[in-house]
């Protein structure tokens, strides 16, 4: 029996450049889809890069560089009310694949100047299916983006199965992950700026503890990605070796072993064969969110309503 197929997207992307980054993101479907995926994932941020300078700049002491390349974000930034996101539904649709992609989301409706670090889930006929904004920008991140609210905090129905995703360091909030489990997600998609040892061993205790399914899809990006007129580019990567982040994209089991990767320092698709099938039977033994919980000890609520700073009556 034939198992459905995801693909994990390890490209970086145009950096700065929304139009750009989408058409890349396009044909990567493509292709994806012509090897037989059903569902593809792509990495945080994707759409137009992870500000990963964040992490370089002096505090108080770069200010000027820290304007510029904030303002080149935003101007990068998906609006997802202006129909920025059409030709990524697009491609989901006309490749009948369900797509997962990270992006700076720009708010269109408010503001029009705060950015959040979103998750998208397509559906393969083209429909969002859901938006996430995430909850906990980590660290300098709180510097470039807002915080997102319990209104996505879903799990949706897929040709694949139930799916539902975390960003990040979202990973390590264990109501946030308890929410996810409650409404029995099969396959868990992490797209992450995180990498390494400690990161895989998060996302195979995940896969134990839930008994599902992770998808982690990490991002990849060389010095050569940087575009030449990136501001302080010599000073802030001197190295022009250098890989910024390795990537180090996954897929684990229900239970914890690694099935495919991790895929570090190269760039590429990483596929694999999911069966959501295989959950339900992982959880004989340990379902943390029925016959393991202990309803009578323990609850959890969590705040669904989507939070607005500004209620016009």
């Amino acid at each position: 029996m034939k198992m459905p197929k995801v693909a994990i997207v390890q490209e970086s992307p145009i950096l700065l450049d929304r139009d750009a980054t989408i058409a890349k993101a396009v044909a990567l479907i493509e292709d994806a889809a012509s090897a037989g995926a059903e569902l593809v994932v792509f990495p945080e941020a994707y759409i137009a890069g992870y500000p990963a300078w964040i992490w370089r700049l002096r505090p108080g002491g770069d200010w000027g560089t820290s304007e510029a390349l904030h303002a080149r974000l935003l101007d990068s930034a998906v609006d997802i009310e202006a129909g920025e996101l059409t030709p990524l539904c697009n491609a989901a649709q006309t490749n009948k694949v369900t797509v997962i992609c990270g992006m700076n989301e720009r708010d269109g409706l408010q503001s029009r100047a705060t950015l959040y670090n979103t998750v998208v889930i397509i559906n393969n006929d083209g429909r969002l299916l859901n938006r996430h904004r995430k909850l906990m920008p980590t660290n300098p991140e709180r510097m470039v983006w807002g915080f997102g609210d319990g209104s996505s905090l879903k799990v949706v129905e897929t040709s694949l199965g139930r799916v539902s995703t975390l960003l990040c360091w979202e990973n390590y909030m264990p109501l946030a992950r308890y929410a996810i489990y409650s409404q029995g997600v099969e396959v868990y998609v992490a797209p992450t700026y995180d990498s390494g040892d400690g990161w895989i061993g998060t996302m195979q205790h995940i896969a134990r503890e839930g008994r599902c399914w992770v998808v982690c899809s990490g991002v990849a990006l060389e010095h050569s990605d940087l575009p030449d007129d990136f501001p302080e580019k010599e000073r802030l990567y001197p190295d022009s070796g250098e890989w910024i982040n390795p990537g180090d994209s996954l897929v684990v089991a229900p239970g914890g072993e690694i099935v495919a990767g991790p895929m570090r320092r190269e760039k590429g698709i990483l596929y694999a064969e999911v069966d959501a099938g295989a959950v339900a039977t992982a959880k004989r033994a340990l379902d943390v969110a029925g016959h393991y919980s202990r309803p009578d000890i323990f609850t959890l609520e969590v705040n669904t309503q989507v939070q607005h700073s500004i209620r016009l009556k």
